[in-house]
């Protein structure tokens, strides 16, 4: 299977994942040959990528951290949780909770944990999906960071709940296509105030959980907010859902920006690390999350276009590839592949589209 772009599909290729909507509901189920009727729905849906099964991509199989029914489940439950509490002013959190349970199983599980990039986003839905995808980059680092499982389910629940004071904040300036005015971005500023007094009102939640709705956006040079805290003044956990905030919202397209590509978003973290964000974070966070995703392509020195068929753990940079193109575009009929560790004089210089 391969990622690619629905403006790049073409009729009657297959689909090698089923998507879902926030309401758990089916909008394309895999194995099915995508038609120009079925590419518009997703649009409509705000669905720019989806995966396919086809001869470039044959025997490759990209693997989500957790389970497909999980993180659907997830995402339903995100949206229900915020959902209710508009309606209710009262937050349930005790599902909430079972969910970041079954995350955390999950993950623990899991015998080589690696963050691929592997679900399909929605711009409509952007809210939830980032809310149950901030949650399990937060519980990867902190597994990382050798959390016990007390910390790591503090650590989920507040990831999950982070962005819940958003529910304070007018949808005309959260969903504003254009760039916000001072005034404006000083309103979003005030979802870290809104979030913590709404989780700690809620006798379900801990402080340490709480606090990561308050301090997700301090930065760790003092430029955030809302008190512009420094260092180790930032507790942990808001430490680890800053950094994992920051690449799930980088590599998400939004209503007033397209995402990044991984290696984008990644370089970009890195860099800031010694600035915005803890490094130690920073060294948990980039060894389970890749820079080159399985099932995407990647443009080398060569000028040749491949695609990213394996990963070799300790060289990230230099994985496993199937060329695609030559250098000069053309399709090549033997695909042949190669393995990036073994060839120091062919590197990736960025990700493409194939």
């Amino acid at each position: 299977m391969r990622r690619v772009n629905i403006d790049s599909i073409q009729v009657g290729v297959k689909l090698a994942r089923t998507i879902f909507n926030s309401d758990g509901g089916v909008l394309l189920t895999k194995g099915v040959e995508l038609k120009e009727l079925y590419v518009e729905k997703l649009r409509n849906h705000g669905v720019s990528e989806v995966y396919l099964e086809d001869a470039i991509s044959e025997g490759v199989y990209v693997k989500d951290v957790i389970h497909d029914q999980t993180r659907n489940e997830a995402v339903v439950l995100a949206k229900n949780t915020m959902t209710n509490y508009n309606f209710s002013s009262s937050l349930d959190v005790k599902n909430v909770k079972i969910m970041v349970n079954s995350i955390i199983d999950e993950l623990l599980g899991n015998d080589d944990i690696l963050y691929n990039l592997s679900e399909i986003k929605s711009v409509d839905d952007y809210t939830f999906e980032h809310s149950v995808n901030v949650c399990i980059l937060s519980l990867i680092t902190g597994i990382g960071l050798g959390f016990d499982i007390t910390k790591l389910r503090e650590l989920g629940t507040g990831a999950m709940l982070h962005d819940i004071g958003k529910l304070c904040i007018p949808q005309e300036i959260l969903k504003k296509p254009s760039q916000l005015t001072v005034d404006e971005f000083e309103e979003i500023k005030k979802h870290t105030i809104f979030g913590y007094e709404i989780l700690k009102k809620s006798e379900k939640v801990s402080l340490v959980s709480a606090y990561i709705a308050f301090g997700h956006h301090e930065r760790f040079d003092g430029s955030g907010y809302p008190l512009q805290l420094k260092n180790e003044n930032i507790q942990l956990c808001a430490r680890i859902a800053a950094v994992a905030d920051v690449y799930d919202a980088l590599t998400s397209d939004r209503v007033y920006r397209k995402k990044l590509r991984p290696n984008e978003v990644y370089e970009y973290i890195t860099s800031l690390g010694a600035n915005h964000f803890d490094p130690r974070v920073i060294e948990s966070f980039v060894k389970y999350v890749t820079i080159y995703p399985l099932g995407t392509g990647v443009l080398l020195n060569t000028r040749e276009r491949a695609l990213v068929i394996h990963h070799n753990k300790n060289l990230p940079t230099r994985p496993v590839i199937r060329i695609v193109y030559d250098d000069n575009m053309k399709k090549q009929t033997i695909l042949r592949e190669v393995d990036l560790s073994e060839q120091s004089n062919i590197f990736i210089v960025d990700g493409c589209e194939l």
